[in-house]
């Protein structure tokens, strides 16, 4: 846990920011500098934001108040994201950011493939910071960290896209071989939306666990396939296949905040948006892949903080959770891939 101050410092920074910019693109920088924070890099927030700002655009214009009589008409409005922040602002700021998280996880779900999955992400960066924070003896919960909870659950909110007409394909025993069974999409072009509208069927998948233990467990294994799986197949799309690993792991780094009851739901709109994410991107086949020596994950992470790009960063942070060889490697795999930041670090 950062207790230098420097992440708050780093939110309160981004929460003059809007979540996106030029109407599509995310605002990575939440997520990223939580990660550095994470990783006992707090020493490099402030010079990696300085880079990123950059890519920063002015907190948008608000509507129209989001209240418990007209929500349903606002879900999914991406004018209205600085409308939801506001909401989700007053609500933790009334209850425990717990309540909030449990009343509105199962109305956001359903919507996690909005905004390329980027705002489920944020969440789980945010809720990570605070489960952290609770966990310690002097206690660390503090306003710009409840603050970036309101920030990512307005984003999803504003973004809240469902998946529909989705067939249910015959699957797969494990997690890996599941990923492995996912068709690419015929026509691989175009941006997250066009994309994700001609999945027409996936693998069906751990369809049949209904006990939040198992739930709980078969995430792991989906994170850990998913992380594995990038070192093979990150070629196909350097950076979107990142979200095949770093959605589901943001979901399995939420439950501990939440009832039982909502694992199951959650496991299953994890594993929908990792398969969609497969099928949007990968490639037509794997390719072997061998790491350029031995690293202990610190010097993984070190080499993923100087390369400087948001997704390297983000993926090493889960590779780093699932912590095997393989998780390692995809990360240096990502190193590999991904173009070092134009301009930046």
């Amino acid at each position: 846990m950062d207790t230098t101050g420097i992440l708050d410092e780093a939110l309160q920074r981004l929460h003059g920011s809007g979540p996106e910019r030029l109407g599509r693109l995310t605002n990575h920088a939440p997520m990223a500098v939580e990660a550095l924070a994470a990783h006992g890099r707090s020493g490099s927030v402030h010079r990696w934001l300085d880079l990123y700002t950059p890519n920063l655009e002015e907190f948008p214009s608000r509507v129209e108040a989001v209240t418990a009589g007209n929500w349903h008409s606002a879900l999914g409005d991406s004018r209205r994201a600085a409308d939801w922040i506001d909401h989700f602002g007053r609500e933790i700021a009334d209850r425990s950011w717990r309540d909030v998280l449990t009343e509105w996880w199962p109305r956001l779900l359903p919507g996690m493939y909005g905004g390329s999955t980027h705002p489920v992400i944020r969440v789980g960066h945010a809720v990570r910071t605070l489960l952290v924070a609770e966990s310690t003896a002097a206690g660390g919960v503090t306003g710009p960290r409840l603050a970036e909870l309101a920030h990512g659950l307005g984003y999803w909110a504003a973004r809240f896209h469902p998946v529909a007409g989705v067939a249910p394909l015959p699957g797969k025993g494990s997690a890996a071989a599941a990923l492995d069974a996912v068709a690419p999409i015929a026509e691989r072009d175009g941006g997250f939306p066009a994309r994700l509208r001609r999945v027409t069927g996936l693998p069906v998948w751990a369809a049949t666990v209904t006990d939040p233990d198992e739930a709980h467990r078969r995430l792991t294994e989906l994170v850990r396939a998913a992380t594995h799986r990038y070192a093979t197949h990150g070629h196909g799309q350097a950076t979107m296949l990142v979200h095949a690993a770093t959605a589901p792991n943001a979901v399995l780094r939420t439950l501990p905040a939440l009832p039982r009851v909502l694992w199951v739901p959650s496991l299953r709109a994890a594993w929908t948006a990792s398969a969609a994410v497969t099928a949007m991107y990968a490639p037509d086949a794997p390719v072997a892949y061998g790491p350029p020596g031995t690293f202990t994950p610190e010097e993984v992470f070190e080499r993923a903080v100087a390369h400087g790009d948001e997704h390297v960063i983000k993926l090493t942070d889960t590779a780093l959770d699932v912590g095997d060889e393989q998780a390692l490697a995809a990360a240096l795999r990502s190193i590999e891939l991904s173009e070092p930041p134009a301009g930046r670090w």
